[in-house]
């Protein structure tokens, strides 16, 4: 199989229709008030891999990430989560508007995760890809193998 060819190595709102959530695991969040951000680490699936005639389950191409929402504020987290992770179900952007001093639109994000929601108000996000996707036959990597939790936005071509 042909390795997953990644089309850049920041995201952003811009690229949000052509973004995919579903399943992507949540690992760790950040407020960074000293420069009005609210940082997600977390394991993005860029491609999901349709089984083979022999096989039975799906493989994915993922790497970690991190998020950051721009002069994020209004933060409201609803989370209980058993088992110790979050899994997004689905992501939204809505309610366009313009900040109070009228020279930016923000957005209301919110993430329907399988263990409730995450929802904030931002001006947009960027989201930075850490390492190159690697095919995995889980949708997430374990600790070890995405180096822990970082909120970096260095790409390591490694």
């Amino acid at each position: 199989m042909e390795p997953y060819q990644l089309k850049k190595n920041v995201w952003t709102e811009q690229d949000f229709d052509v973004m995919g959530w579903h399943d992507n695991t949540i690992w760790s969040m950040l407020a960074n008030i000293d420069d009005y951000e609210y940082l997600i680490d977390l394991d993005y699936i860029f491609k999901w891999v349709s089984p083979k005639e022999e096989e039975t389950c799906f493989n994915f191409w993922v790497a970690p990430v991190t998020m950051i929402f721009e002069n994020a504020h209004d933060v409201k987290i609803n989370i209980e989560s058993p088992q110790g992770y979050i899994e997004i179900e689905c992501f939204h952007m809505n309610n366009p508007t313009l900040t109070p001093n009228g020279k930016f639109t923000e957005h209301t994000y919110r993430f329907d995760c399988q263990e409730g929601e995450i929802l904030l108000k931002a001006t947009g996000y960027k989201m930075y890809v850490r390492q190159k996707p690697k095919l995995l036959q889980g949708q997430c990597f374990d600790l070890k193998e995405r180096n822990g939790v970082s909120f970096g936005r260095e790409f390591n071509s490694l």
